[in-house]
């Protein structure tokens, strides 16, 4: 068997990993992959936005499965690409993956389907924008949200009119995100504690994957912007058996069956990202695929059985059985460039992995890396995900950051209280 993961970061160094470590893995290919993942799989120069060129990849490389890791090709319509070519793909249809590359449509599906979420606004001008910020009745501080796919940046939380004022002109006027600001989502600011649930379904049945937590800002003390991702740890403490059952009555279940009665059946991975609040779990965001930097934890948190369930939920065809999952806890530390998520220099000497990497109970997962002669260099704004792991989550982050020290390249960046709020979020909750 011959599985193609699609993708180059860190999140796809996790798939890949884990396809490798069960009883006689497959052979893995991977497009166009990184430094790291070429240790463990053949790694193909391809663009990973260009549906076309990874078909030529999977044919000449006659793959079996092929497993999608970032948004772009599948709201590109890889899936659909495959299946009509006989490919068997995880991921869903170009439509259904309108639910991250539209957060209008996401938001108007929900509605349709009575999917708990903030109350919002879509604003298609400038002009209608500034009203809705005077009179759209959401009071501060409220949420500006580019409509299309930002790489993770493009949300702002304003805390006042200048601040959100500065978010739309940032859109819609200086285009930092270009067409995906054309349009903004005006939202309520829930208020409550936010957790990462992610299931694998096959358009019916859905199979639940430990929960995570991740930090988007940049510095400590969740300051700074929105990044694609800091860090995060797994399981989340807020996700227990009630609230897992909970989400899925009240959002998993009716997302995949509004999918199907739409013609727009989902299978693959889905992620749900939530806001936990006093009226119960809401959703924030929906992605298509597998988070960054959540995969990294969750990933080594299953037992065996992922290569199965992802077949199956590729031809439609779950059974009943589930992923084990192990017990104890992982956090996962971003290393990034200076600079990153805005400008950053790249080609900076790593120093450090191979020690790291031998260290018990860690695992480096690479995500902008390259060689270059005999070192390995940073090729990216998000540079390494190191993951500890531990019977709880003080373990698993003493191992992470154990680590973490030891790695070393100019210009280094990383926040040091991965998970260490988890603990007090379960006491008194907190504010997006």
């Amino acid at each position: 068997m011959t599985v193609l993961v699609v993708g180059g970061g860190a999140r796809e160094h996790a798939l890949v990993w884990e396809l490798s470590r069960w009883g006689e893995p497959p052979r893995v290919v991977c497009a166009p992959g990184n430094a790291g993942i070429a240790e463990l799989a053949a790694c193909v120069a391809c663009d990973a936005g260009d549906p076309q060129a990874l078909l030529a990849v999977a044919q000449s490389e006659r793959a079996t499965l092929t497993v999608v890791g970032p948004e772009l090709p599948l709201t590109r319509g890889i899936a659909d690409l495959f299946t009509a070519s006989g490919l068997a793909v995880v991921g869903p249809s170009q439509a259904a993956a309108e639910l991250e590359s539209s957060k209008a449509f996401a938001k108007a599906f929900m509605s349709r389907h009575r999917v708990p979420t903030a109350r919002y606004r879509v604003c298609s001008s400038v002009e209608d924008t500034m009203r809705c910020l005077d009179h759209g009745g959401f009071g501060w501080p409220l949420v500006v949200k580019a409509d299309g796919l930002a790489a993770g940046k493009g949300v702002v939380i304003a805390l006042d009119r200048p601040a959100a004022e500065a978010a739309v002109r940032a859109a819609m006027v200086d285009r930092r995100f270009g067409g995906a600001g054309d349009r903004l989502v005006i939202e309520e600011c829930l208020v409550g504690r936010e957790a990462s649930f992610f299931v694998l379904t096959d358009g019916r049945k859905a199979i639940v994957l430990p929960s995570a937590q991740d930090h988007k800002r940049a510095y400590d003390n969740d300051q700074g912007p929105n990044t694609g991702g800091m860090g995060a740890f797994a399981p989340s403490p807020l996700v227990d058996v009630r609230m897992r059952d909970r989400i899925l009555d009240e959002i998993v279940h009716p997302v995949i069956e509004g999918m199907r009665a739409e013609g727009r059946e989902y299978r693959g991975f889905l992620y749900v990202g939530l806001m936990l609040t006093g009226e119960g779990p809401k959703v924030v965001e929906f992605n298509v695929r597998l988070g960054d930097p959540e995969t990294q934890v969750v990933l080594p948190l299953l037992g065996e059985g992922l290569l199965e369930r992802m077949s199956q939920a590729a031809a439609g065809r779950l059974d009943d059985a589930s992923v084990g999952c192990r017990d104890g806890a992982c956090v996962g530390v971003v290393q990034a460039s200076a600079g990153y998520p805005e400008s950053y220099q790249t080609g900076k000497v790593i120093s450090g992995l191979d020690r790291a990497s031998s260290m018990a109970d860690v695992i480096v997962f690479h995500a902008g890396t390259a060689r270059r002669g005999g070192d390995t260099v940073t090729a990216g704004g998000r540079v390494l995900t190191v993951v500890g792991r531990g019977p709880d989550l003080h373990e698993a982050a003493r191992h992470a950051y154990g680590a973490a020290e030891v790695i070393s390249f100019e210009g280094r960046h990383m926040r040091r209280d991965i998970g260490a709020r988890a603990g007090a979020e379960i006491g008194r909750g907190a504010t997006r």
